[in-house]
């Protein structure tokens, strides 16, 4: 079953949305952990497998940043996993962008986003590192972010806003500025939330644009049944869900356990192993 779709801008996005932290070694756990993701995927064939069991569910929109695709040297995966498999992903890019007053840095802006566009993104939505440096909360503003919205919509992208401090939802759509979509972090346990679960609820709820929202599972720290189902059943329609997955296994047991979520079932999907197992682990 493909996955169920929105739309953001006149463009087609599944609900569910690939997230890359999980095979770019950004656990959010340990530099282990982030090692060991890092030697899984240090190829570009070592991709292929999980894009395949993505795309094997319709999930073929994917938020990343693609300075760390080319940082890391494996920008070619990208390129190699889309011929393999035949289909081109939709590329959400999430940059960091230099937003100094300057005209050194406004030149250095606009040739990053005409790269990013020539690699294939069809959105870009301003990294909330950056994002919050144009930030008045005296003035409940964002100083100077039309500038960069107008040279993505010039390198022919669609333009967003990555929320990270979740008032930036709320200035954003009060002065409507020209941003399609939002980031949200959002989850049950508050990970990297900087206000309580329940404002950032009724920001995704009152916003006025489409929202994709992040860290569902708060980087490992719960469930994907208990991540998904909560996740998917307080935001809207429109709204999507951005996960990561190490391998294909996890892709395959997360888009059940997020499909059970939408259609109100139980998921199909195996216990959890444990040396002794009790009839109340089955």
């Amino acid at each position: 079953m493909e996955f169920p779709r929105t739309t953001v801008a006149g463009v087609s996005l599944p609900r569910m949305l690939i997230g890359t932290n999980w095979i770019l070694g950004y656990s959010h756990t340990s530099a282990a952990a982030d090692a060991q993701i890092r030697a899984s995927y240090a190829n570009p064939k070592d991709f292929l497998p999980v894009f395949e069991a993505w795309f094997s569910h319709g999930v073929d929109a994917m938020m990343t940043s693609l300075p760390s695709w080319k940082n890391n040297g494996i920008l070619p995966a990208l390129d190699y996993v889309q011929e393999k498999l035949g289909r081109r992903l939709i590329i959400i890019d999430t940059p960091a962008l230099n937003v100094e007053d300057s005209p050194q840095a406004r030149a250095e802006c606009e040739a990053y986003l005409k790269w990013s566009a020539a690699q294939g993104s069809t959105f870009c939505l301003l990294h909330h590192t950056c994002a919050e440096k144009l930030v008045s909360k005296l003035r409940g503003t964002m100083d100077r972010l039309d500038d960069y919205t107008g040279m993505i919509r010039d390198a022919g992208m669609i333009p967003g806003l990555s929320c990270h401090m979740p008032e930036l939802v709320v200035y954003s759509d009060e002065q409507g500025y020209d941003v399609e979509t939002y980031i949200q972090i959002y989850n049950p346990m508050g990970f990297l939330m900087q206000v309580e679960v329940e404002s950032v609820a009724k920001i995704i709820r009152h916003a006025n644009k489409p929202v994709m929202t992040i860290k569902p599972m708060a980087a490992g720290r719960c469930t994907p049944y208990v991540g998904l189902n909560f996740v998917y059943n307080t935001i809207r329609p429109c709204d999507m869900v951005t996960l990561g997955a190490y391998n294909a296994r996890e892709v395959h047991e997360d888009a059940e356990i997020a499909l059970a979520a939408i259609e109100r079932r139980w998921p199909d999907m195996e216990g959890r192993g444990s040396l002794v197992k009790q009839k109340a682990l089955g």
